[in-house]
């Protein structure tokens, strides 16, 4: 549980998990770079700690990878859940969540297809 608590002492972490758990979405790591406006670099890593610490899991979709909060055990159900709701002064989580809406638009038949679309973070994905 100790290794759940230092994952999501991140704040970039912290809003992946927000955002997953807000949509009740899958997400690949393109649409992640979209929505947080972050390396790809970076959020590889993060993604790649969150899955270690069992906090996600992964669905390969031809070259795509799509993450998703585990659903089992309950804890981690009613952990998430609670992050979802945490208050936001900031408003970044409304931010991440406007363009993580607006970026499932680009999908095709329910999955990513386009890479990444922003243009300042295009130069920085692989």
């Amino acid at each position: 549980m100790q290794d759940t608590f230092q994952a999501l002492s991140d704040p970039t972490r912290l809003r992946i998990i927000r955002l997953l758990a807000s949509t009740h979405e899958q997400a690949c790591l393109c649409e992640l770079v979209d929505s947080l406006l972050e390396p790809q670099y970076k959020l590889s890593r993060h993604l790649k700690i969150l899955r270690q610490t069992g906090l996600l899991d992964t669905e390969k979709d031809g070259r795509w990878v799509y993450h998703r909060l585990v659903s089992n055990p309950d804890h981690l159900v009613r952990l998430f859940t609670l992050i979802a709701g945490l208050p936001e002064p900031d408003g970044i989580y409304s931010a991440d969540l406007d363009r993580f809406e607006q970026r499932l638009a680009h999908r095709d038949g329910g999955r990513c297809r386009v890479g990444v679309l922003t243009d300042e973070l295009k130069s920085e994905a692989v």
